[in-house]
């Protein structure tokens, strides 16, 4: 795989819990900066997918009331809650 050195300065208590990890987990500290940096990218994308589908579904007209929603968000606190709102 081909690869990119990327520089980035970081405060210097996030640069000791990284160099703690890597002596804790006998990994290189490259190797917990490309696994932490994967993972946010990662999440990124999906909350950028889940948004775009949100989006889509507004479009669509495939939505809840926000009375009906908050009628039943309230009714959690009770001893009978509503049922799960449906479009």
């Amino acid at each position: 795989m081909d690869t990119k050195v990327l520089t980035a300065h970081v405060p210097l208590p996030l640069a000791k819990k990284i160099d703690d990890l890597a002596a804790r987990l006998d990994r290189p500290r490259a190797w917990i900066v490309k696994q932490a940096l994967a993972a946010w990218v990662g999440e990124e994308e999906e909350r950028h997918r889940l948004t775009m589908e949100g989006l889509a579904d507004i479009t669509a007209g495939r939505v809840v009331d926000q009375s009906d929603v908050e009628a039943w968000a309230t009714s959690l606190a009770t001893g009978s809650p509503l049922p799960v709102p449906q479009q």
